[in-house]
């Protein structure tokens, strides 16, 4: 169940926060969302000896990063808490709005992953 709700308000995080419909809340909602999807799918575990379902569940984690990863810069996107940090040029060049990168990376490796281990397990 957090599974499926923490894949779901990552969606509707995204959805809200790419319409600009009170873009505060719904990174929040898109973060809150990520951490809950990752850290379940990072409990599942694979008892086989397969290496490639192993090395296609690293990728599935890596990917997890990157929707965490995603989820803090779109929070900061809203707050500029990286901006008391680095200057604001290097701020605008580096981190603003590359939340949207990061998302799309995390989601082409968690399609790809996904359906290799499909594809893997019928194998077996």
């Amino acid at each position: 169940m957090i599974f499926m709700a923490g894949g779901l308000l990552m969606a509707v995080g995204a959805g809200g926060r790419v319409f600009l419909w009170h873009p505060a809340i719904f990174s929040w909602i898109f973060l809150v969302g990520a951490i809950a999807f990752v850290a379940m799918q990072a409990q599942q575990k694979y008892e086989g000896s397969n290496p490639t379902i192993k090395r296609l569940r690293k990728i599935m984690l890596t990917s997890g990063v990157f929707f965490i990863l995603a989820g803090l810069l779109m929070v900061d996107n809203c707050y500029l808490f990286l901006t008391g940090v680095v200057p604001y040029l290097t701020y605008v060049t580096y981190f603003y709005n590359k939340w949207v990168m990061l998302l799309l990376v995390g989601a082409v490796l968690q399609l790809y992953s996904i359906h290799r281990i499909s594809n893997e397990l019928q194998k077996d």
